[in-house]
């Protein structure tokens, strides 16, 4: 007898599809939202000229981050550019944000203020305003959430949806530091110093701890129809890709040799005798962008970048769907690319 779909266990269903399966209960009817669930943010219509980018993200200790290896000033920080990062995929502007907290009893008042000044360093720049939350206990773990507040004008929406066949796939930075860097974090006991660490081991850890969320570079890529999909990457290439892929009904082919990676990943992986192209694939929480350009737009869009330096690379390009999703590796071979990164309830 086959097993009731309603009564399988969680982690056999895993993060994506048990989303997937949310029962249609509310109506959709009456207002409509110019984007609604599936995408890194919802957009609501505010004005003909304004429309409301808004996100929400759960934050819990020992699933997101580790106070053994975390700071509250890195938690209230990494938490805030998470936040951001979303906003920047969906070519808006950050404007306020609400944040519910419920804090353990071993937490004190320092901590609690150590948090919010780490929350708010990442929002300063573009002037996101604290517009109001809860906060309560806990019985014995830090729990956060934070809803994000932006606006974004109509014809500047940017989405997971629209990728055609040809089109040139790109990244923002590099890949894999965050995964290094949480490599490093998972053999301590405590946060580390920072005048302890090498040159190395202090820029890995920053980049896990205190990502970068690229708003300048969203606003750039809504800003004329360059890009055609563009989603944050922080479920790592591989699953991010995957879901950019199903959005848009493509597949895609990424070379391995132009993945960009930094220096002080590698020199750290080869420490290890780890594979540097496995955190650049799987790794996670970079907090940079993936994004699709019709290859019209490729000369000028890379000119703009240059000039505003924000770091881009090629890898790739959009496939048929039936080709499926594909890494050419070093030798010229081709191979099938699984997503391996983490995903809530799976085994």
């Amino acid at each position: 007898m086959p097993a009731n779909p309603r009564s399988a266990r969680l982690s056999n269903l895993g993060e994506f599809q048990l989303i997937q399966s949310i029962p249609r209960q509310f109506t959709t009817q009456g207002f409509r939202p110019t984007v609604g669930i599936g995408d890194d943010a919802a957009v609501l219509p505010l004005s003909p000229e304004q429309h409301f980018v808004i996100s929400t993200d759960l934050l819990i200790e020992d699933i997101h981050f580790n106070r053994k290896t975390a700071t509250l000033y890195d938690i209230g920080y990494k938490a805030a550019a998470a936040n951001l990062s979303d906003i920047a995929a969906m070519g808006g502007t950050p404007t306020g944000m609400f944040v519910a907290i419920a804090l353990p009893p071993s937490l004190t008042k320092q901590d609690w203020q150590e948090f919010y000044r780490g929350l708010a360093v990442p929002c300063k720049p573009y002037k996101v305003q604290l517009l109001g939350g809860d906060t309560c206990s806990s019985l014995t773990s830090l729990f956060i959430t934070i809803t994000i507040i932006g606006l974004v004008k109509p014809q500047h929406i940017l989405t997971r949806e629209g990728a055609k066949i040809e089109d040139l796939i790109y990244v923002s930075g590099t890949l894999g530091d965050s995964a290094a860097g949480l490599a490093y974090l998972k053999k301590l006991r405590r946060p580390p110093k920072p005048s302890v660490l090498t040159k190395t081991m202090k820029y890995l850890v920053q980049r896990h701890l205190q990502p970068t969320a690229r708003i300048a570079l969203g606003q750039l890529l809504a800003s004329q129809p360059y890009a055609s999909t563009t989603m944050d990457l922080s479920d790592g290439l591989s699953g991010d890709l995957k879901h950019l892929c199903q959005h848009s009904h493509v597949g895609a082919l990424i070379e391995s040799r132009e993945i960009p990676m930094s220096q002080h990943m590698q020199h750290y992986a080869k420490r290890l005798q780890a594979n540097p192209l496995d955190w650049s694939l799987h790794g996670g929480e970079d907090y940079e962008l993936l994004f699709t350009i019709p290859p019209k737009w490729q000369q000028e869009f890379e000119m703009k970048a240059k000039k505003q330096r924000i770091p881009i690379t090629k890898i790739g390009a959009i496939q048929p769907k039936g080709f499926g999703i594909r890494i050419e590796q070093s030798n010229g071979r081709q191979k099938r690319l699984y997503p391996k990164g983490y995903e809530h309830f799976a085994q």
